[in-house]
């Protein structure tokens, strides 16, 4: 199945705890086969069954561990769409083409495809269990993505989950509820949201909104928002995760250094 290639190998911290558990509903009975195929004695953490841990090169653990961690982001994303795309009731096809745009952009065509299919199983799964059960299962899942993610990590999910709800040109109250509810699920302040919503329009409310300080604060305190900003969204923190997620980052850094400038020009500064 075409799926596997995309979620298998070494499957990173996704192959435990709720997002495991949800993986393994959505994904069924093939998901429980690459875990025995991770986890049996022989393989000892390969995906291949053909060699030992031990016996591979650093090169190759590393190489696997990314993957694992590559395919764990992809799924996390996947999971925090489905609950932000259904939060005003609906499926837009707006939405759908932008995260099969996103995913074709960001990580391949093949990844676009599977993403589709994956993403209206957990549509498939939010019916079957109903909304309240769905989004206690989100819930425990962001908590999960907290303990393994980093922040930088943590802040692109959100990120690409604001390009999706912005895909009909306008975000209803519902998804920015729903998409602060996944930030602070995962620890993180609702007012990432509101500076990833700034991000991209050119007036200065705006710039404001992206840096999370006000009009009013002193030039000091613009200057240090713009110092953090800058050093926990630097593109080097997620490229880890694949050059295409970095590429995606590399924009948001853009889009801050944009606000900056903006804010500079309108205070002069220097």
């Amino acid at each position: 199945m075409a799926i596997g290639k995309w979620i298998g190998g070494i499957i990173g911290f996704m192959s435990g705890g709720p997002l495991g558990a949800l993986a393994g509903i959505v994904l069924g009975g093939m998901f429980d086969n690459m875990l025995d195929a991770v986890n049996t004695a022989d393989t000892q953490g390969t995906f291949d069954g053909q060699s030992g841990f031990e016996s591979q090169t650093y090169g190759q653990r590393y190489r696997q561990q990314t993957y694992g961690q590559r395919n764990s982001f992809l799924f996390s994303m996947l999971v925090l769409a489905s609950y932000v795309i259904k939060a005003d009731g609906r499926v837009m096809h707006s939405e759908m083409e932008t995260v099969r745009r996103t995913l074709s952009q960001n990580f391949g065509p093949a990844a676009s495809q599977q993403g589709d299919e994956i993403l209206r199983r957990l549509f498939d799964e939010q019916k079957r269990v109903g909304a309240a059960a769905f989004r206690q299962t989100v819930a425990d899942c962001c908590r999960q993505m907290s303990q393994n993610m980093d922040y930088a990590q943590l802040v692109q999910l959100l990120n690409f989950l604001v390009i999706i709800s912005q895909a009909d040109g306008r975000v209803d109250a519902s998804e920015v509820t729903a998409m602060k509810e996944c930030a602070q699920w995962m620890h993180l302040s609702a007012d990432e949201i509101d500076s990833l919503l700034g991000m991209g329009k050119n007036d200065l409310e705006s710039a404001y909104r992206v840096l999370g300080v006000s009009p009013s604060a002193s030039d000091d305190e613009v200057k240090r928002a713009y110092r953090r900003l800058a050093l926990e969204h630097h593109p080097d923190k997620v490229a880890a995760l694949g050059e295409d997620v970095r590429r995606a980052a590399e924009k948001k850094f853009q889009q801050i250094n944009e606000a900056k400038e903006r804010i500079w020009k309108a205070r002069g500064l220097h």
